[in-house]
């Protein structure tokens, strides 16, 4: 039994109702103990949640409600954020180890989302288009209705802004579906939603198990659309259950993103930037710069003053001033990273950095994992070729642009990539032959709320932010007026 206090609630409506029965616990990565217990909702909570949902949409009165006025109510969830941001930073950093500061960077990045889309909102318009004939032809927007957002738990708070806010901007119900390893951010947005005058029924959060709420979810007749941020796995199930039904799903999967380094480029700016593209956030990123392509020339100096940067990172404690990497969020996920890294050593790998727990004996109880540095592996090798969401690095040489390219794209993933090189001639002719739906030039991991992302390949369907974001969550529909 779970006494009172320690067991959250999940939100149907406005009514936020516990259930003991399945009960998650939310384990913290970094000492491995329990912070709490959250309620995780069955197949007939989902039915409910939908009811409610779809109660909500038959009503109109958020979807036909004026455009600033919906706004209005998007900005004050932005303010709301802002107001609770150290509550919101340090839930997360309870429930997935990331770092202190980056905790606080997201709860800002959360409410800029909500204020931009707020913006969006208030200022989209429709199309008038070319008629071809005696009538005036235009387009209109309407949102599908209920939508099911499920979300990761590597970024809950930027990763469910990002799909709610944008889906509320549209007009829709949302059921949001977080992680069962990070649900709380959810919650507390959620009462700040209702704080902020969202209409009841709206916004629901339903955390629990994916082959249980989220199958139900993805599968109910009255969900019209699905937006599912996540493993490759699992969204070709969500792709091919909402295939069945017919419904639009917009999918960002995983990724294996290439950083690269020419013989031109400023070296310590590239070195700085592929570090904290693959050790930010312990390497738990979907862009996170996972193979490293150098350039033959300087292979070896890149290596060497690489190595020297992982050694230097602290890795420690996420509330902890001066750490700069915390724990892996799961144990599962631990278990992954090192058995991937056992893998590259099978295969010939020379882990030149790290390629082990810390030894201190104050992280003994969390899931870490020191930063890795891995060598001599080719693009067939496992360490290479699949990804592995943790701290581990693959460098591999090119001796050419076009050896480059084909290594670069030689993977099922498309997401991101990155490029260093002082001719801006070369940047571009590589940048439009990378197969990435976001290419970084002397820079990495710079993220905008108003430009799209997505990936190619497996990487993903649809594109998420920008106003294609909004677009995202709504159907187009054509209407015709005659003019004779």
């Amino acid at each position: 039994m779970h006494s009172e206090d320690k067991l959250k609630p999940m939100l149907i409506g406005s009514e936020w109702l516990k259930r003991e029965e399945g009960a998650i616990a939310s384990l913290n990565p970094a000492t491995g103990k329990v912070n709490w217990w959250v309620s995780s909702a069955n197949e007939a909570l989902v039915e409910r949640a939908v009811e409610t949902a779809s109660n909500a949409v038959r009503q109109k009165a958020w979807q036909s409600m004026l455009p600033h006025v919906r706004a209005r109510i998007l900005g004050s969830i932005s303010e709301g954020i802002r107001a609770h941001s150290e509550e919101l930073a340090h839930c997360q950093m309870q429930e997935n180890g990331k770092v202190l500061s980056e905790c606080r960077a997201q709860v800002a990045s959360a409410a800029d989302t909500y204020r931009y889309f707020a913006a969006v909102c208030e200022t989209q318009g429709s199309e008038v288009t070319p008629a071809r004939g005696d009538y005036l032809s235009m387009t209109t927007y309407e949102p599908y209705g209920v939508v099911a957002a499920i979300t990761p738990w590597n970024s809950p708070l930027t990763m469910e802004a990002q799909k709610v806010a944008p889906a509320l901007a549209a007009g829709n119900a949302v059921i949001l579906k977080p992680s069962e390893v990070t649900s709380s951010t959810a919650l507390i947005v959620a009462k700040i939603a209702l704080e902020a005058g969202l209409p009841s029924g709206i916004l629901n959060v339903l955390p629990g198990q994916g082959e249980i709420a989220g199958k139900a979810l993805v599968q109910h007749h009255n969900v019209r659309m699905v937006s599912f941020t996540g493993g490759t796995v699992s969204g070709k199930a969500i792709a091919s259950m909402a295939a069945q039904r017919l419904i639009p799903v917009a999918l960002e999967l995983g990724g294996k993103s290439p950083h690269i380094i020419f013989d031109d480029a400023c070296i310590d700016s590239a070195i700085d930037n592929v570090a904290g593209g693959i050790f930010e956030g312990s390497g738990q990123s979907c862009v996170a710069g996972s193979r490293l392509f150098v350039q033959r020339s300087v292979f070896q100096e890149v290596v060497d003053k690489l190595v020297e940067k992982a050694n230097a990172i602290t890795v420690g404690l996420p509330e902890e001033s001066g750490v700069e990497m915390g724990p892996l969020a799961t144990m599962a996920q631990r278990d992954r990273v090192e058995a991937m890294v056992d893998s590259a050593r099978r295969e010939g790998g020379n882990i030149v950095a790290g390629g082990k727990r810390p030894s201190d004996p104050c992280l003994a109880t969390g899931v870490f994992y020191k930063p890795t540095i891995i060598t001599d592996l080719d693009s067939s090798s496992n360490a290479v070729s699949e990804e592995i969401f943790g701290p581990v690095l693959c460098v591999l040489p090119f001796d050419s642009e076009e050896d480059l390219v084909e290594k670069a794209n030689d993977s099922v993933f498309g997401l991101a990539a990155g490029i260093w090189t002082a001719n801006y001639q070369k940047a571009w002719r590589v940048a439009n032959a990378l197969e990435a739906g976001s290419v970084w030039i002397n820079t990495y991991k710079k993220l905008s709320i108003s430009t799209p992302f997505g990936g190619y390949k497996e990487s993903g369907l649809g594109r998420e932010k920008g106003i294609s974001g909004l677009r995202l969550y709504q159907q187009v529909k054509s209407i015709y007026w005659n003019m004779v």
